[in-house]
């Protein structure tokens, strides 16, 4: 297969690409910034575009089998910021992405949407894919209507998708220094001997992935061959929740630093649980995550220390 990953240099690409090399793919990156933390991998192609560079984007598709889209210029907590922006940047040139693809016979797309945003605050936990969806930031907005735009291409033109709602994914190249991540960005202050800080009273509880199973669940969802009704939607999480403050108390087992924890207001966008439901994928897919908690920070903690103190 002749893979294009969209966003391939960033923290879920550069584990994607790693293991569709190790699968067997040939692979084109298309992306607007090299990888912060990988060296380029030997036999990808690299391509340096932007998603809203349309003559880029078609040159781009030109070969490929499978898409996996995976660039977004926004944050959940940055969208409502400037939600025209978000609607531009993100939902308008992903649609024109859309007809590409279609116009260039690929195979399949696979989308990155958001385990959490497209739901909003749930009324039942954990969330299955059939919840009601009231997304509270634009990110979920926006995100949410590209899943009925790949659903509207699919139905009118046969373009095949399948939509991995992911939920925290956490892991080896995750920028720690980033605005999203709480995992990532805790690590990185321990390791620089800098305070946590904690939006509210630390209770907020999400459903956090270790960054390879994420991927394997990925592969997956791209292989899947789903008859006319099978369902082309999938949660992809550890399938359990932990508080930001169980969260702490796991990484104080793992690393060998103090810990500092600052606590600040809470924000509006953040929802006070959430947790998937991945029966789906276990069924559909036959996937399950593998990595515990605590195996998975320790891992996360080996490559942060590598990082950051070497």
């Amino acid at each position: 297969m002749k893979t294009l990953v969209i966003g391939g240099n960033g923290f879920i690409g550069t584990n994607l690409v790693e293991a569709l090399l190790r699968d067997g793919h040939d692979v084109r990156i298309f992306d607007r910034y090299p990888s912060r933390y990988k060296d380029p991998f030997p036999g990808v192609e690299y391509v340096v575009g932007d998603l809203g560079n349309y003559g880029e984007v078609h040159e781009a598709l030109s070969g490929i089998d499978w898409v996996f889209h995976l660039a977004y210029t926004t944050l959940p907590q940055t969208s409502n910021d400037d939600p025209v922006y978000d609607v531009r940047s993100n939902l308008g040139d992903t649609v024109h992405l859309l007809q590409e693809c279609r116009d260039s016979h690929i195979g399949k797309v696979i989308f990155i949407s958001s385990g959490g945003t497209v739901y909003g605050i749930p009324n039942r936990i954990p969330i299955p894919e059939d919840h009601p969806q009231q997304p509270i930031c634009s990110y979920g907005i926006t995100k949410l209507a590209i899943e009925k735009y790949l659903s509207l291409f699919h139905r009118l033109w046969g373009l095949e998708y399948a939509v991995a709602r992911i939920s925290n994914p956490y892991g080896e190249q995750q920028n720690p220094h980033s605005k999203q991540g709480a995992i990532g960005v805790f690590l990185g202050n321990i390791a620089e001997r800098k305070p946590i800080t904690i939006w509210g009273d630390g209770e907020v509880v999400r459903d956090y992935i270790y960054i390879g199973d994420a991927v394997e669940a990925l592969l997956k969802a791209a292989r899947y061959q789903p008859g006319a009704d099978d369902p082309r939607i999938f949660n992809i999480g550890a399938g359990r929740g932990h508080s930001l403050n169980q969260i702490v108390e796991e990484l104080k087992q793992v690393v060998d630093l103090p810990v500092e924890v600052k606590y600040t207001p809470g924000r509006p966008i953040d929802v006070p649980a959430s947790v998937l439901d991945i029966s789906r994928a276990k069924s559909v897919l036959g996937w399950a995550p593998q990595v515990e908690l605590a195996e998975g920070l320790e891992r996360s903690w080996r490559w942060v220390k590598s990082l950051i103190l070497a």
